[in-house]
């Protein structure tokens, strides 16, 4: 009776199952502990010690031989979907004007046969199924958030209405549903079901009566031990979870006679044969195998490959943000320049873009504009003259940011350049930026006021023009000042024959050096033979030439 600890994670988990959900069995153990009121203030009996042994508190001592009655503690076995009734549901049943629904008179046949068998099984444990009204309201009244006084919003109450059961669908007589494409007075019940993102599940309640012995069933003692849903996907949830290896969970009841109560919740569903696993193992292996040839024949082994000798790459890439300016409504312009006449790019891909206008957000200390803007480009690169060992040179992005105010006039904020990664992957990059200024405050003022600044004519100057040709590139003279800076997400693919080949090259130098080692491992063994054999004629050969004499042993007769 004495429990070390509570499991107080009274959260849901959430399982996921191949097999039919009606094999699950479930195991609730409830048992009275005392009152809470007694525990509360119970003093210790030792000093120095605050732990209370339940064992001590239970009305009913072990000791004497006395064991708990059914009221105080009880345990029984659920599958899913089965009804148990309550004292309440049981009273209220046996008259027959009670019922007003199918299945309240399905309810009182039942437990009329349990009455005629010698009454129901349980007393304090009963379930709610998925078919009862207590589902019904428990999913209508349902809390979306944690607050006390928490007013449901218009979607709320939408959602709340509805009922998402798992339903037999019937079809319609005469293939009436596929001649109605348009509903023209749709009722509120089909626009719910039509337009509303609903998961069909089952949902079952196992329930306890925890009111006093020899009172049961009034409806303000019952409580919720464990919920179970159950979506077609074979999506188990389960709340609070399974005990396990942990402590029972507990229920204080409220009132003037306060009680404690522990219960635990066990998964004691039959395991599968082993020739049954074996089977179904093959039968989802036979399934994925299949499938997995759909795929591959959807997919096809066609790929395009590039003209042998050429780099083919591709930049599925974003502008993620730009932050660190000065003004607001910030849109960033950016193009790509392939360097030499070696690199081509298809027609129908573009190698630049504008992003949308963008108000920034404060984000700490700094004012960020989230753009989140997507791009893709695809770049060929053939080496021409395969005499010449000069580099490669990469593809490289240029960007410019600029903002635009109230009367339609911008202004430039920064320029920025980066090369494109030169390894395939995913990367991040955030690229600094600068922009020239115009020495004097009059410039400054005329910004201000009437926009405009001072700009490059030729982009491409932010890093190293295309079109220069000397060995030194000067900037002396040009008076710039730091701004901001701009993020871009890049994924990066290349794809080239010399990778497959290399591959391939790789395996078979492989596959010829085990060759070459298995021989050598041959001859160096025939060598060794070869050797021996030769050293065993040659003792034989000087055995034979030895006189007789010296080949008797000592102390042996010569005749």
């Amino acid at each position: 009776m004495a429990e070390a600890n509570w499991s107080s994670d009274t959260g849901e988990a959430i399982y996921r199952s191949r097999d039919p959900v009606r094999n699950l069995r479930i195991r609730v153990h409830l048992q009275r502990v005392t009152s809470s009121g007694f525990l509360r203030y119970q003093p210790a009996a030792h000093s120095g010690k605050n732990i209370i042994d339940l064992a001590t508190l239970w009305p009913q001592s072990t000791a004497s031989g006395h064991r708990p009655n059914e009221e105080e503690e009880e345990e029984v076995v659920i599958g899913w979907q089965e009804k148990l009734f309550s004292q309440f549901e049981v009273d209220l049943y046996q008259n027959e004007g009670a019922c007003q629904s199918p299945l309240d008179h399905q309810y009182r046949q039942e437990i009329l046969k349990l009455e005629d068998s010698g009454g129901r099984k349980n007393k304090r444990i009963f379930t709610y199924t998925d078919s009862d009204r207590y589902t019904s309201l428990e999913e209508h009244c349902q809390k979306m958030t944690t607050a006390a006084q928490e007013v449901p919003s218009f979607l709320v109450e939408r959602m709340a209405n509805v009922r998402r059961r798992r339903q037999d669908r019937r079809g319609m007589e005469g293939g009436l549903l596929k001649s109605r494409i348009i509903t023209w007075q749709p009722s509120e019940e089909f626009v719910r079901s039509n337009h509303v993102l609903n998961t069909p599940l089952q949902t079952m309640y196992i329930m306890a009566d925890l009111g006093p012995p020899g009172k049961l069933g009034y409806k303000k003692h019952e409580h919720v031990l464990c919920t179970l849903k159950v979506d077609n996907s074979g999506v188990i949830t389960v709340r609070p979870d399974f005990t396990g290896l942990r402590g029972p969970y507990r229920i204080e009841t409220e009132g003037d006679k306060q009680e404690m109560w522990k219960y635990t919740v066990h998964n004691v569903s039959a395991l599968a044969q082993k020739e049954e696993e074996e089977r179904e193992q093959r039968v989802f292996k036979d399934l994925y195998g299949r499938h997995r040839e759909y795929l591959n024949s959807l997919v096809g082994t066609d790929f395009e490959m590039p003209v042998p000798g050429a780099l083919r790459l591709f930049v599925n890439g974003e502008v993620v943000s730009a932050q660190g300016y000065e003004y607001d409504n910030l849109y960033v312009h950016f193009f790509v320049e392939l360097p030499t006449s070696n690199w081509s790019s298809p027609e129908v891909h573009q190698l630049s873009g504008i992003t949308q206008t963008c108000v920034t957000k404060s984000v700490g200390m700094d004012k960020v504009a989230f753009f989140s803007y997507p791009f893709s480009l695809e770049a060929f690169f053939l080496q021409q003259d395969r005499t010449t060992d000069a580099a490669l040179e990469w593809p490289v992005l240029y960007c410019e940011v600029l903002s635009l105010d109230f009367w339609q006039r911008y202004r430039v904020e920064g320029y920025g350049a980066l090369m494109l990664p030169t390894s395939p992957g995913s990367h991040m990059l955030t690229v600094p930026m600068w922009r020239p200024v115009e020495p004097g405050t009059v410039a400054e003022l005329r910004r201000f006021f009437l926009g405009g600044s001072v700009e490059l004519e030729d982009l491409s100057y932010v890093h190293i023009p295309g079109t220069f040709k000397g060995e030194r590139l000067s900037r002396f003279g040009l008076r710039t000042e730091t701004t901001g800076s701009v993020t871009f997400r890049l994924h990066c693919l290349q794809q080239s024959r010399v990778f497959l080949e290399s591959c391939s090259l790789r395996r078979r130098m492989k596959s010829v050096l085990d060759k070459l080692q298995g021989l050598d491992q041959h001859s160096s063994v025939h060598a060794v033979l070869e050797a021996f054999q030769r050293a065993r004629r040659r003792m034989h050969e000087a055995r034979e030439s030895l006189p007789q004499d010296l080949l008797s042993p000592p102390g042996a007769l010569v005749s």
